[in-house]
This record gives structure tokens, sequence and C-alpha cells, in this order.
């Protein structure tokens, strides 16, 4: 008797949730409409940013060029550590990054970039924050772009092991990036 209860509950739990979930609903979603070209966040991996003076094109992330009238190369390569937000007030997001330099000695040489958004990408100028750090974060908050990273101690040489918080804010201004002294 118990267990054709347990049957009878079981089975009638089963078709109250399958009525539940065919029952059309009084408020259908609305149909999703696809973004605005113009609301999509710029793809830094393909934009064209100024670093040290010089215009460099990103092509899927990386770009080499050579160095004045060397047979050296300087390869710019996107590192990440993206943060996403209205950075220049115009209401489409923007990417905020790190880009590395290298030109084929012991350094690595890292900058924080914006790639501004809208139908085409607007890259800014890029600021150097050091040689061979240790990028942790990158954040945006009350209008300011965070980037969080390891240095070393002033004195220290480069062989040392970065090991000291660096917190450095920058903000847009006229679709170039500057650092906030804090």
């Amino acid at each position: 008797m118990q267990k054709n209860f347990l049957r009878y509950a079981t089975l009638g739990l089963v078709f109250a949730g399958i009525a539940i979930g065919c029952t059309p609903t009084k408020n259908p979603q609305p149909e999703s409409t696809p973004t605005p070209v113009a609301a999509v966040a710029a793809d830094p991996k393909n934009c064209t940013y100024s670093v040290d003076g010089k215009n460099i094109t990103l092509a899927n992330g990386s770009a080499e060029t050579t160095i004045d009238d060397t047979q050296a190369k300087l390869i710019t390569r996107y590192f990440g550590n993206e943060v996403a937000g209205d950075f220049n007030g115009d209401g489409t997001p923007d990417v905020a990054f790190l880009l590395t330099q290298d030109a084929g000695g012991s350094g690595t040489f890292y900058y924080v970039a914006v790639a501004l958004g809208g139908t085409k990408c607007q890259g800014t100028n890029a600021v150097l924050l050091g040689d061979r750090i240790a990028p942790q974060s990158s954040e945006f908050r009350d209008g300011q772009i965070i980037v969080n990273f390891a240095d070393r101690k002033p004195g220290e040489p480069m062989t040392a092991k970065p090991s000291v918080g660096v917190s450095k804010y920058f903000r847009v201004e006229n679709s170039q990036l500057a650092e906030v002294r804090q």
C-alpha cells in the first residue's frame, strides 16, 4: 500500500512539473536584439598604439618592426591583464591591457595601453610600467584604470626577483592615456 502511494505521488509530481514547464508564460521574453557595432568593445589585439612615440600596429596580438637602420627586431606583443569599462565616457566599452616589448636583449618592457571602442578601434599611447616586472591584476574603479604589479626595491639589480607591490593609476583624457599621481 505504501509503495503504491509513493509511486502515485512521484508520478503526480512528474506530471505537475511537465504541466508547469509547458504552460505559456503571461509575459513572454522579448526577442534578443543584436548588440550594435558601436557598443562592442574594441579588439586590443588588432589596433594601432603609440609606443615611445612610434605607431605600432598589432595584428593578432603582435608586431615586429626593425630598430632604426639595424637588423635588430623590436617585437611588441599583447600580454593580457585586460580590464573593460567606458574609460573615455562615450558610452562604448573600451579595453585596457598590457603590452610587452622585446628588442632582443635581456629586458622585457611592460606598458599599459587602451583600445577605445566604437565602430573602429582607436589605440591610445602606451605608458611604460617597467622592465621585467611581474604583472598581477588590472581593474577599473572610480573612473580610473588601476594596474597592479610587483617590481624590485630601489637599488636592487635587474636580476632580483620583483617583490614590491606597486599600483599605478591611469585615466583616458582626450583619447590619451595619462598616469594619475596618487
